[in-house]
């Protein structure tokens, strides 16, 4: 035998043993979300958040080779990713409306397609100020997302796994960071900062045939929620749809499918009853309905907060490449490996943090959702102080590593806190009033740390930039970023603190949903009553 075909042997036996690891990997997944209902919805979801925060990804990837290429500085590179925001801001507002009244597979379909569009144009633009007006379209058509799939998870999933569910779906947007920093920046450093966008913009057509053909529009009002064990998805929604009202046999005695709503009555946390609804939310006028959003504390707290820790992690996003070539030392490759852990450790914190709320819920801590969040914005801005000090990387990725761990780990408990204390015909509206407020603090958060980075480094001694190649970082930039992660630490620490505030407010914002969701849903009845009366006796 040849050692040509003792090569290909052994090729073909590693690439088999690649493929049944995939299918058991894959099956393991499939079992732990639910089953291949459950499992094709999620991975959809994730998906769209994936493409959405690789694209961010991208931007601060491929940072050394657009200031090099482009001639621009921290500030013009932070303006590109706050554009996308600042137009996706604009419109989500009335996106949110949409998601409320329409069908939102079909909305968020296209809007995936047009995404794709807009991406594959900014890999051909070919000045700053082309790719500058490529970012602005691509704002306008990202704003679907969150409202559509808060608004949809809500309608798929029981509410009792709300924290879990959300975990995994927004695993999806780890990693698609984690994609992005790689990928992006391993294309942009062997060929051109535009392959990554061209690349990119190719997956984001199939996710948008696969939204339109494989996944079904849901019955609002969670009458299509899918129970774990559900094979087809669209036999399981249909099934589901058909039984009407018998969906709801699981409903607790109030009609609310609803965890968080069951412990606060467990707890006997009263309504407010000044918020109490007595109208279909569903069809509320956007005043009356974002008057009625901000009369909840906790609606506040909460998107403020959330506000806060995405404000900072759109900062560290967009500079920690540079942050990491100037401040220690490292090439490109290196500076992608620590981001790479960085994202693995959010990965974990985002899928633990999800069940370890529901699991407290369940045993009756009924803040569970506000009290983690609280800590983990907190114990991130204690990690994160040593993880940028340090001036050697090994013991500094470590506290950088528990630091991103716990800013990710907020994030599933609290998306699942805002629908526990909102009507189920306002979830689309009030997510996109989140999404509102979230990017525009997403929006300035790279152009105040770039800006501020290039203060602090004009006024550090100036230093050659680390290597000679294209792209080379300088010293003094690392100084000014390091400075600016460190001072901007403030914003983690306040997110916390307003989360300590929400403890007060939540278990009654919570009772009072549950009791609009009864009242609505009597009233309903009380509707159909009264025109089943009248049909029999015009009869």
């Amino acid at each position: 035998m040849s050692s040509g075909d003792s090569a290909t042997r052994a090729l073909n036996a590693g690439w088999h043993g690649v493929r049944v690891g995939g299918r058991l990997l894959r099956g393991q997944v499939v079992k732990r979300v639910g089953g291949p209902a459950r499992a094709q919805v999620i991975a959809a979801f994730g998906g769209v958040l994936a493409l959405s925060s690789a694209d961010s990804a991208t931007v601060g990837a491929v940072a050394p080779q657009l200031e090099h290429s482009l001639h621009i500085g921290n500030a013009e590179l932070g303006l590109l990713y706050s554009v996308t925001l600042v137009v996706g801001a604009i419109f989500v507002i009335p996106v949110g409306v949409l998601v409320d009244r329409t069908k939102r597979m079909p909305l968020l379909a296209a809007s995936v397609a047009l995404w794709s569009v807009a991406t594959l144009f900014s890999g051909l633009a070919g000045s700053y100020s082309g790719l500058l007006l490529t970012r602005l379209a691509l704002g306008a058509v990202t704003a679907t997302a969150g409202p559509a799939i808060a608004s949809l998870t809500g309608d798929y999933f029981p509410a009792r796994e709300r924290g879990t569910v959300y975990a995994y779906i927004l695993g999806g947007e780890v990693a698609g960071t984690a994609l992005g920093f790689v990928v992006s920046g391993v294309l942009a450093s062997a060929i051109s900062w535009r392959v990554p966008f061209l690349v990119l913009s190719i997956p984001g057509f199939f996710l948008a045939r696969t939204l339109w053909r494989r996944i079904p529009e849901p019955l609002r009002g969670g009458q299509s929620r899918l129970e774990p064990g559900a094979g087809d998805l669209d036999e399981a929604v249909a099934a589901a749809s058909g039984a009407g009202g018998e969906a709801q046999a699981g409903m607790s005695d109030d009609g609310a499918d609803d965890l968080a709503h069951d412990v606060a009555r467990t707890h006997g946390v009263s309504p407010d009853p000044r918020l109490v609804l007595r109208e279909s939310s569903q069809r509320m006028s956007l005043v009356h309905a974002l008057r009625y959003m901000f009369s909840i504390p906790t609606f506040v707290l909460l998107i403020i907060s959330s506000s806060l820790g995405y404000f900072y992690f759109a900062g560290l996003q967009t500079f920690a490449i540079l942050f990491m070539r100037g401040h220690f030392r490292v090439g490109q490759v290196t500076a992608e490996l620590v981001v790479v852990t960085l994202v693995a450790g959010a990965l974990v914190g985002t899928l633990v943090s999800g069940r370890l709320t529901d699991h407290l819920l369940r045993r009756g801590f009924l803040n569970a959702r506000v009290w983690v969040p609280a800590i983990c914005y907190l114990g991130a801005a204690c990690l994160l102080v040593p993880g940028f000090v340090g001036s050697h990387l090994t013991p500094a990725l470590w506290f950088d590593i528990g630091g991103a761990t716990l800013i990710s780990a907020a994030n599933p408990p609290l998306d699942a806190a805002r629908l526990d204390i909102m009507p189920a015909g306002l979830w689309g509206r009030s997510e996109s009033t989140r999404t509102f407020l979230r990017s525009i603090a997403q929006a300035f958060a790279p152009v105040l740390f770039g800006a501020l980075a290039d203060l602090i480094a004009g006024i550090a001694p100036q230093q050659s930039p680390i290597g000679t190649r294209p792209g080379a970082v300088s010293i003094s930039t690392g100084t000014g970023l390091q400075v600016t992660f460190l001072v901007m630490l403030v914003a983690l620490a306040f997110a916390g603190v307003f989360l300590l505030r929400a403890r007060f407010t939540y278990p009654r914002d919570v009772a009072t949903a549950g009791a609009s969701a009864a009242a609505e849903r009597a009233g309903t009845a009380s509707r159909q009553t009264s025109g089943a009366a009248s049909a029999s006796d015009m009869r």
